[in-house]
């Protein structure tokens, strides 16, 4: 049964205002190569009947021609658009879909599973509020399917929904599909993913993607699209911590000034008291402005222009929070960084670095800890710098004082880029684990639970790496 609404036949007006209300969720397709993730996406986008006539009759040309499916519908030349995707029938870049259902809107990151391209995973994941672990039911789990993972839990993802696809090709076997999800649940646990989902697939014939299918009477679970609509997203947004990142300030005329940008967390109202960090002045909130109009108050997400009782100092780069509620500020931090370049990190140079909307300066002053994502193995105080696709714990010093939080908690602010400034290319992104303060040259340092989670996982299914308890 189709997800298309009637409504588009019956009422056009009630089907838009209808669709204008509905929330929505992004997420990603990721994990190991030729696992199917583009083929999935294609099967929610055809059985969601929102592929145009033409795209339909195009697909069925490229399928004659390129399809890798027989001769059925090679569903995956839907979001594979390259040239270069099509011909090796791989995904190299991150691709974009929308569609809808009656309940949801949905964004969907087709992300690539090759190793090379896991800067384009990881830059896919970071916009995302659910993943879907693609896993091949011949294969199992395999390194790439703990890589995505391990970036998943890193990125912070609340939701993921393990698809133990291709089962017709092992005979939609119970135990097979039991195996697998065994063995995914102990990773899972070990990098700290709670809400994770199992689902049998088969996302070429369409089983358990949006119609249950007769071939799996044992699966008691929901089918993927049920999932996808029912995950609730809205309550992992932070309402609490005002924080809201002036992006531009709007000055049409000598009697407005109004400070526009997207609200990362909080809810703000008429009469709250803010402060601008970090200057650390004070004022009122006066107007709160959307697209439509004057709004009483707007929640996070909302991209919105707000007005002050007092004419204060604000600037692109500052940030409007809570007076009673300050964050820490401060200059150095340690933070995960997953680099994106071919040219190798240097510890000691100076880089560009965009944290919310202030853009400054800053050093890497060491490599804490390099995580191979291809193994997870871990080196403890590495040295050197970070190649092509890494990811490392780093010593980050900046050249002025910023509001420091966590990312985990804070992902609206506690995230940033870092820019090669001979070149003004995009090197790294980072997310802040926690503010770093002078240990008094000894080099000692808290360890925290993430990281002695990780640890544990390591030395128990990697005991030959000699990694030391933390």
């Amino acid at each position: 049964m189709s997800h298309a609404s009637e409504l588009i036949e019956s009422d056009i007006l009630a089907y838009l205002d209808q669709h204008e209300n509905k929330d929505l969720l992004r997420f990603l397709t990721c994990g190991s190569v030729d696992d199917g993730k583009s083929t999935l996406i294609g099967r929610l986008l055809f059985d969601s009947k929102l592929i145009f006539e033409d795209h339909l009759a195009a697909l069925h040309k490229d399928s004659e021609r390129q399809g890798n499916a027989g001769e059925a519908l090679d569903l995956a030349l839907l979001v594979d658009g390259l040239a270069s995707e099509r011909e090796q029938g791989i995904t190299i870049d991150v691709a974009y879909r929308y569609f809808s259902t009656d309940k949801r809107k949905f964004i969907i990151a087709d992300c690539p599973g090759h190793e090379q391209y896991t800067r384009n995973m990881a830059t896919g994941a970071s916009t995302c509020d659910l993943a879907v672990v693609m896993i091949d039911s011949r294969k199992g789990v395999l390194t790439q399917s703990r890589r995505h993972s391990f970036i998943v839990s890193l990125l912070g993802l609340k939701h993921v929904v393990v698809a133990i696809n291709k089962m017709d090709l092992v005979d939609y076997s119970e135990e097979v599909f039991n195996n697998i999800s065994a063995d995914y649940e102990v990773l899972a646990q070990q990098l700290g993913l709670e809400d994770v989902h199992y689902v049998p697939i088969s996302a070429l014939n369409g089983d358990n993607v949006v119609n249950r299918s007769e071939h799996t009477p044992w699966y008691q679970g929901e089918t993927l699209m049920n999932i996808l609509e029912q995950v609730e997203v809205l309550e992992d947004q932070n309402v609490t911590n005002l924080r809201f990142p002036v992006q531009y300030v709007n000055r049409p005329n000598q009697d407005f000034r109004g400070y526009c940008g997207t609200l990362a967390s909080g809810v703000v109202q008429k009469g709250d008291k803010v402060a601008v960090m970090p200057s650390g002045n004070t004022s009122r909130v006066k107007g709160i402005h959307n697209y439509e109009g004057e709004v009483e108050c707007a929640w996070p997400g909302d991209a919105i222009t707000v007005t002050l009782d007092d004419e204060v100092d604000i600037s692109r780069g500052d940030l409007l929070v809570h007076a009673n509620s300050l964050p820490q500020m401060g200059n150095r931090f340690a933070a995960h960084l997953v680099w994106m370049n071919e040219r190798a990190l240097q510890p000691g140079r100076e880089y560009g670095i965009k944290i919310g909307t202030r853009l400054t300066n800053c050093y890497i002053n060491e490599v804490l800890e390099e995580i191979d994502v291809n193994t997870l193995k871990r080196y403890p105080e590495a040295k050197g710098g970070l190649g092509l696709n890494a990811i490392g714990l780093c010593d980050v010093e900046l050249s002025e004082s910023v509001v420091v939080e966590d990312y985990l908690n804070h992902p609206g602010t506690g995230n940033f880029i870092l820019i090669d400034k001979m070149t003004n290319v995009t090197v790294a992104a980072g997310m802040v684990e926690r503010a770093l303060v002078s240990d008094g040259g000894d080099g000692v340092r808290e360890y925290t639970e993430a990281e002695r989670n990780l640890n544990r996982f390591v030395r128990e299914n990697f005991p030959e790496w000699g990694c030391k308890p933390v």
